[in-house]
């Protein structure tokens, strides 16, 4: 049986909803106090929504999320490629109007344009559009870490320098060298792109052992 009748129709909130239902779960389970939560890209601000109620959760992990509304987001990835440029005409306009809360008719847009804007996902990215990830990191005040690579792709330095600065107390770490899948690459896109696909490489060093140090340092000892 699905977990939802259309998994196109969904929120931030319902992602949210889930992460505190895993929460509860590990928590009797476990036996512990509380849980930790990572979110990386999209992730990220999921585990930010959910921490707005932060009963459980012991702090939350941002690994290469977005400092940015999701439109400010989708205009510069989209701008940031040189063979984007005959597609902007239609995908600005496109993005400006999901922006603002309105759906958008697909009707004789480009086929490449396709699965950003399908109807199906409108919803979904109206309701994301609508999120602002600082206002939402300054609203919680628990333990926060933001990891973000400076060979991403996809998260910008600057994006985690937004995070980080959202209010007093939230620990930016930056890794050199590491990409948006937390892969060791080089900023060349190709290159870059290349790793995504390719199991055979390991996480980045300094993934794991900068998020284990963080925890560690933000939990309590046992009675």
């Amino acid at each position: 049986m699905p977990a939802v009748k259309d998994g196109n129709d969904v929120t931030i909130e319902d992602y949210a909803s889930d992460v505190h239902s895993w929460v509860r779960s590990l928590r009797a389970k476990a036996g512990v106090r509380c849980v930790w939560v990572l979110g990386h890209s999209e992730g990220a601000l999921v585990a930010e929504v959910a921490a707005q109620d932060a009963d459980g959760i012991c702090g939350i992990i941002l690994v290469a999320g977005m400092g940015r509304k999701l439109a400010d987001v989708l205009r510069a990835q989209l701008q940031a490629n040189p063979a984007n440029a005959p597609l902007m005409a239609q995908a600005l306009p496109a993005i400006a109007k999901l922006e603002a809360g309105q759906r958008v008719d697909v009707t004789g847009m480009d086929p490449r344009l396709a699965p950003l804007f399908h109807p199906a996902v409108q919803g979904f990215l109206i309701d994301e559009m609508a999120k602002d990830p600082v206002k939402l990191l300054a609203a919680y005040q628990g333990p926060v870490l933001v990891l973000q690579g400076t060979s991403d792709l996809q998260a910008s330095v600057q994006d985690a320098r937004m995070l980080a600065a959202a209010r007093p107390g939230v620990q930016l770490v930056l890794l050199s060298g590491v990409n948006h899948v937390l892969k060791a690459a080089p900023e060349d896109r190709t290159a870059n792109l290349a790793t995504y696909a390719d199991p055979s490489l390991p996480l980045a060093p300094g993934v794991a052992g900068t998020i284990a140090r963080f925890i560690k340092a933000h939990t309590a000892p046992s009675l």
